[in-house]
């Protein structure tokens, strides 16, 4: 008899770690999941928390801000136990995390820059980014010759990567930018991007010896206008940033312009976002033993079609 109730209080407790661990509400936020980045991140934070039995929820505010903060506000009055945005701005909505906090809930952001409110960012260096594809970029050019930039100053990875592009190159004159374009619509991107993208090659035909994007959905879109314009690779060299098995078909492609790319493990912040709210929210670690600052770095690898084979899946 005591055997059974030992079991049967055993049993007991097993079933409601279990439940403890299933009831937790997690809402995932993310800006635009028409970007690959932004859906990679996302999809790979949902998979994350089921595999922990919890509940997720992802939300996609399509590149518009007002439906980005409504998206938050509403998980917050569904009293989600914990929030990942991805790709947030923090500068436009910490009014919102501010909220969270408030309300005692655990907000982790995903590529989207520090908040007081929030307990840390999941990054990479994005400084070490954006010198890593301008060096390499100058570097295969000789460090001679006109570029043109498609640039992304709304976001601010992106932007950081063109800042880190200007200070390469004032430091290496003999390269300069024969035109620049930057992208403005968040909603319609793909299609601002080809436009204008467009329009620069063609102001700049036969006057430009590589090209520089600030993330690889825009560097896409201009390997196709390359080849539409008839250069083949090896004219030219163009290298972005992000990674991701559509950036590594192109480079390997001979018939794509596609050059290199700055890898950055979106898969895997999404994973360490999800892991660090388990680890804080759940296990009750404190957020120092996560990371010690307002980052949880990750590393980002430069692929090329030296090693691009070992990326391939």
């Amino acid at each position: 008899m005591k055997t059974k109730l030992i079991l049967s209080i055993a049993g007991l407790a097993l079933a409601a770690s279990i439940h403890s661990s299933a009831a937790f509400d997690l809402g995932i936020a993310a800006f635009q999941m028409s970007s690959e980045t932004h859906a990679r991140a996302a999809n790979a934070a949902e998979q994350a928390a089921k595999e922990f039995g919890w509940n997720a929820t992802v939300l996609n505010a399509n590149g518009t801000l007002p439906t980005h903060a409504d998206q938050i506000e509403n998980l917050i009055q569904k009293q989600v136990d914990g929030i990942v945005l991805v790709m947030s701005k923090p500068v436009e909505f910490e009014a919102q995390i501010a909220a969270a906090k408030e309300a005692g809930i655990p907000v982790i952001t995903i590529m989207s820059g520090a908040s007081e409110n929030a307990l840390f960012d999941v990054q990479v260096n994005e400084y070490a980014v954006g010198a890593d594809a301008a060096l390499y970029l100058l570097g295969q050019m000789n460090y001679s010759g006109p570029i043109l930039t498609a640039r992304f100053d709304s976001n601010m990875g992106t932007r950081i990567r063109g800042k880190e592009l200007d200070t390469v190159l004032s430091e290496n004159t003999a390269v300069t930018v024969a035109g620049s374009y930057s992208m403005a619509k968040t909603q319609s991107w793909q299609e601002d991007v080809r436009n204008g993208m467009n329009a620069l090659i063609l102001q700049n035909a036969g006057n430009f010896k590589g090209i520089w994007a600030s993330f690889d959905g825009q560097a896409f879109i201009i390997d196709d206008l390359l080849l539409e314009q008839g250069m083949q690779k090896g004219d030219v060299p163009l290298v972005s940033i992000d990674g991701g098995q559509e950036a590594f078909s192109r480079i390997k492609d001979p018939d794509s312009m596609m050059t290199a790319t700055v890898v950055i493990p979106f898969e895997e912040m999404g994973e360490a976002a999800v892991a660090s709210m388990k680890r804080i929210a759940v296990d009750k670690e404190s957020k120092d033993a996560v990371t010690s600052g307002p980052y949880l770095f990750l590393k980002s690898t430069l692929v090329d079609k030296s090693n691009v084979d070992s990326f391939i899946k």
